[in-house]
């Protein structure tokens, strides 16, 4: 699960922020972009909606799992 977020990630940043890539690379030159306030409301928009669609689609838990805790 955790990749799967990691690549919606990725994909979030390339499509609406056009950062290439989230890895650390140590250059304020690579790891540092000015972005666009209208551009990180979309990307924000993104994020949103991919964790519904990703919640919606996860099994919900049962009475007894939820009485477990």
């Amino acid at each position: 699960m955790s990749s799967t977020i990691d690549q919606i990630f990725a994909l979030i940043a390339q499509k609406h922020l056009f950062i290439e890539t989230l890895e650390t690379r140590n250059s304020d030159r690579l790891d540092f972009h000015d972005v666009a306030v209208w551009n990180v409301r979309q990307a924000l928009e993104a994020a949103f909606k991919a964790g519904a669609e990703l919640g919606a689609s996860m099994p919900r838990a049962t009475e007894a799992e939820i009485a477990k805790d």
